[in-house]
């Protein structure tokens, strides 16, 4: 098959060739990591980012224990055990 060439798979439909996208052309090509590689997203520093309060900012802070009360009153572990 040619490379610039792909199988198209849709729901109702028989697959079928169709030519492939040149993704250089898109107008915000240069947003991709593929035009530059400081535009990939970096999950670890993603995950690592941290909240941060400002000293006069309100918020409500919930305390979970990892247990749940059960409709008679007893409490479940989170692990299924009672």
């Amino acid at each position: 098959m040619d490379g610039n060439k792909c199988i198209l798979q849709l729901r109702g439909v028989r697959p079928f060739l169709s030519d492939k996208f040149d993704i250089t052309r898109h107008k915000r090509y240069k947003q991709l990591s593929d035009y530059d590689k400081k535009n990939a997203f970096d999950v670890e520093a993603y995950m690592k980012h941290q909240l941060k309060i400002r000293r006069k900012e309100e918020f409500d802070l919930y305390e979970v224990d990892g247990n749940e009360e059960t409709e008679n009153g007893t409490e479940r572990l989170a692990d299924g055990e009672q």
